[in-house]
């Protein structure tokens, strides 16, 4: 048995480019969906010409196309969407539903990664409006791939290193701060924070996997399950400088919601339920989940005091 061929689904975006990138590297045969929706989005085509350049396949298909969907699906073994499901980009999860009937119809797939990468949706049902609009999505999209007996596998349980390492976790910023810093309650939450790259890895990982078919990959990979305080200590350590610590409570850090955007109010729910609720460890993984590390020890996880050197 070769490795399963592999659909990536949303390839040019922020987590898509790396699915590929290292489905390349562990020696699976990649195809990339092109889009031609794409239009005049030079940067994004000549991300999709350099895959190919690294072996990459490329297929035409679009949502507004079902038959080139099926087409597109019939040709791998497994499909993993990476469609954006944050409102200060894009937000497309629904349009997976397209998706998941394609791959009904087409019959052939041992595997779907539908567009997760987050906060885990089965335990967001207390979530708090508007933010919550990013869980239920993800539920109905689920629900659609259980109900069309589709085997899965759900990615789920971690901060990007890049949008909550980089920037000491503080909202509006993805550089880190210099003076000041926005402490969320006692900081004393513990977060699961990860390296995209390393998400993308452990992603591709799973696929051959059976341990992980029908199940939930979380990420807790021992030394990136930190708190928001002992993150600022590896910063202040890195810089050699004491920052002045500013704590928000709880209900401050709601308030702030009054005036701000759409998807401002949505990112202060999900970091209100990260930092203050604690979600992406306040649970034990269960039956119906794996966790990352544990699966996979011969992956060279980034620590987050590595992370952080590049930005000092």
């Amino acid at each position: 048995m070769g490795k399963s061929k592999v659909l990536v689904v949303g390839g040019t975006g922020y987590m898509g480019r790396r699915i590929v990138k290292a489905c390349l590297a562990q020696g699976h045969p990649t195809y990339v969906l092109q889009r031609p929706e794409i239009g005049l989005d030079i940067d994004k085509l000549q991300m999709l010409l350099a895959f190919k350049k690294q072996g990459a396949h490329l297929v035409e298909g679009s949502f507004s196309d079902f038959q080139s969907l099926v087409d597109a699906v019939k040709i791998v073994d497994v499909v993993i969407c990476t469609m954006s499901g944050v409102h200060f980009r894009s937000h497309n999860i629904l349009l997976q539903l397209k998706l998941v009937k394609a791959i009904k119809e087409a019959g052939n797939i041992k595997r779907f990664f539908p567009s997760e990468f987050g906060l885990d949706p089965a335990r967001m049902g207390h979530a708090l409006e508007p933010g919550r609009v990013t869980f239920d999505e993800k539920m109905v999209v689920r629900k659609a791939i259980q109900d069309a007996k589709i085997p899965f596998t759900y990615v789920c349980g971690a901060g990007f290193a890049g949008y909550f390492a980089g920037n000491l976790s503080q909202m509006g910023t993805l550089l880190p701060p210099r003076e000041k810093v926005l402490i969320y309650g006692d900081g004393n939450s513990k977060v699961t924070i990860v390296d995209e790259d390393d998400i993308a890895t452990y992603t591709i990982k799973t696929i051959d996997d059976p341990r992980t078919l029908n199940k939930t990959l979380y990420f807790r990979p021992p030394e990136n399950v930190l708190t928001q305080k002992q993150l600022v200590d590896m910063w202040e350590n890195l810089i050699g400088k004491k920052l002045e610590h500013i704590t928000i409570s709880q209900q401050d850090f709601l308030a702030s919601m009054k005036g701000m955007d759409y998807a401002g109010q949505v990112g202060v729910g999900h970091f209100y339920h990260i930092f203050y609720e604690g979600a992406l460890t306040n649970f034990e993984i269960g039956k119906e989940g794996e966790e990352a590390s544990k699966l996979y020890p011969e992956v060279k996880y980034t620590r987050m005091n590595e992370y952080l050197r590049i930005y000092a």
